[in-house]
């Protein structure tokens, strides 16, 4: 009966996780729609090549990496620290009621989430509206390339702490009470406690959803970042996904965008094995 429960999630990740990898092969060819796969003629490395060596690609990379890396260091943290929060919440009703209010921006598509926040900081929005009053002149922050990369970190802050929050607190929650207790007789504060028995506990599980998110290092979503671009922040907000968009189904360049998807996952795979071979030395890892 477990192998029959099993079975339609094998059967999805096959017929949409396996199989489609055969179509790595046209990263390798002058893909041509009409001859398929099977009579596209073989380049080799050379689509790696043109890659490599395409300025717009080098562009693209480094805003691709270096708001993965923002999110890294501010995105992936939230979700611990709300739910440490949460659980020194002693009224069960405001609890519920506030967790409530973080899961719920997560049911949200980013095309109404992109659209509050267009809202919230055009001139005529509430960011601006407290700037006029303080005296200052409005700001176009959609429009303005130094602000693109924050407001792409807390606006996926915002969307996504709250349901982020729901592992950690379900292992806050396996903690044994027991061990608080003694914390207590031994005149443990609830600071002390966090330190020296929450966090050591919910280290396992921090460290396994870190590899996780390592693995999808530069696979930052299409929908967020297509949504928040604008003509003017191009040049820092740009990254891998709108642009095998833009070249990959509007341009028609197949073989091109799947060597940037292959690489793409190399780069993934690569990272994800360096940090669990690290993560093997503390007792944990994926494998």
């Amino acid at each position: 009966m477990l192998y029959l429960m099993i079975l339609p999630g094998l059967i999805y990740y096959i017929i949409f996780k396996y199989i489609p990898l055969l179509g790595s092969v046209i990263a390798f060819q002058d893909y041509q729609i009409l001859n398929g796969i099977m009579n596209s003629p073989w380049v080799g490395l050379e689509n790696f090549y043109h890659l490599l060596n395409y300025q717009d690609f080098h562009e693209v990379l480094r805003n691709t990496a270096l708001i993965a890396l923002y999110q890294l260091i501010f995105q992936f943290p939230a979700p611990i620290i709300f739910a440490l929060l949460f659980n020194e919440i002693r009224l069960m009703i405001a609890k519920k009621t506030i967790q409530s209010l973080f899961y719920l921006p997560h049911f949200l598509s980013w095309v109404i989430v992109g659209g509050i926040v267009f809202e919230l900081l055009s001139t005529e929005g509430v960011i601006n509206a407290f700037r006029e009053i303080l005296g200052y002149e409005p700001i176009l922050f959609m429009q303005e390339k130094e602000y693109f990369r924050t407001i792409v970190v807390f606006s996926g802050i915002w969307k996504e702490v709250g349901w982020g929050t729901i592992i950690y607190l379900a292992a806050i929650t396996a903690i044994n009470p027991s061990l608080y207790e003694a914390a207590v007789i031994d005149g443990a504060n609830r600071w002390k406690q966090t330190i020296h028995i929450t966090l050591p506990l919910l280290f396992p599980t921090i460290l396994i959803l870190f590899l996780l998110n390592i693995g999808n290092f530069l696979e930052l979503g299409f929908d967020q970042i297509f949504n928040l671009l604008t003509p003017m922040t191009y040049s820092v907000g740009d990254i891998i996904e709108t642009y095998v968009y833009r070249a990959g189904i509007l341009q028609g360049q197949y073989s091109l965008t799947t060597a940037i998807g292959l690489f793409q996952s190399v780069i993934g795979f690569a990272l994800l094995w360096i940090f669990n071979r690290l993560a093997r030395k503390t007792g944990q890892g994926l494998w």
